[in-house]
């Protein structure tokens, strides 16, 4: 049975939301603050966090800032009553990995938890034992870039980059499909697993957070623009 923790003051929306999610199978515990919340998260071994942004004691924002120090691979699915594309932009570079406005429609809510959890599945941190070797089938090389999908290292030119959740399955995303060029609605539906609808740029924020940690010289740039497709990952 999946763990997860809801972090939300309104008694109503809790009663609900918990509800519904036990109803399909889930395991729910309750904060009903930004601070307990954080402390249940960091103590705790829960599967999903779902996160308002409106908290007492801690903002959602901070909240998940904070669980981030200790845990960059907890699915956080914000959901807030908070809906610009400014707001939305917000809690995904707080490294949040999916936003749902309130008020929802709970199947749209138990899909989003759905996704995030098959997602984490797939691609979910495994305690490092053993470095396997370079030719393992976990081993994502292109240039002088490698990432270690078993450890979750990368490295560029033998420099390791820190990367959060997110930046790091948008770089695995572009390394199972180099030389490719890839829109902004790929994107957002292979990385945060559903369309916004919105006008948001939360694809060029996070392009843009990644070439910062990658690209460090102009001339060895990997992630390229196509004006009007999308991007590209290819060697200099």
């Amino acid at each position: 049975m999946k763990k997860i923790i809801l972090i939300e003051d309104e008694t109503s929306v809790v009663s609900f939301i918990k509800k519904g999610l036990q109803e399909n199978g889930y395991e729910i515990s309750v904060a009903f603050d930004g601070r307990t919340g954080v402390h249940l998260v960091q103590s705790n071994d829960f599967d999903l966090v779902i996160l308002d942004i409106m908290l007492p004691e801690m903002n959602g924002l901070d909240a998940c800032k904070e669980i981030r120090k200790t845990n960059k691979h907890v699915p956080i699915l914000f959901l807030t009553a908070l809906g610009t594309s400014e707001n939305i932009v917000l809690g995904l570079e707080s490294g949040g990995d999916d936003y749902l406005v309130k008020p929802f429609k709970f199947i749209e809510l138990v899909a989003r938890v759905k996704s995030l959890l098959r997602r984490s599945n797939n691609n979910g941190s495994i305690p490092e034992i053993i470095e396997p070797e370079v030719d393992n089938e976990h081993i994502f090389q292109f240039s002088d870039l490698i990432l270690n999908d078993y450890t979750k290292k990368v490295t560029r030119s033998g420099e390791e980059i820190s990367l959060t959740s997110t930046e790091y399955k948008l770089l695995l995303y572009f390394l199972n499909n180099p030389e490719k060029v890839i829109s902004r609605a790929e994107i957002l539906d292979a990385v945060w697993g559903v369309n916004y609808e919105l006008g948001t740029n939360v694809v060029d924020v996070y392009v843009n957070y990644l070439r910062k940690k990658l690209d460090n010289q102009d001339d060895n740039k990997l992630i390229h623009t196509i004006i009007g497709m999308g991007y590209v990952l290819k060697k200099p």
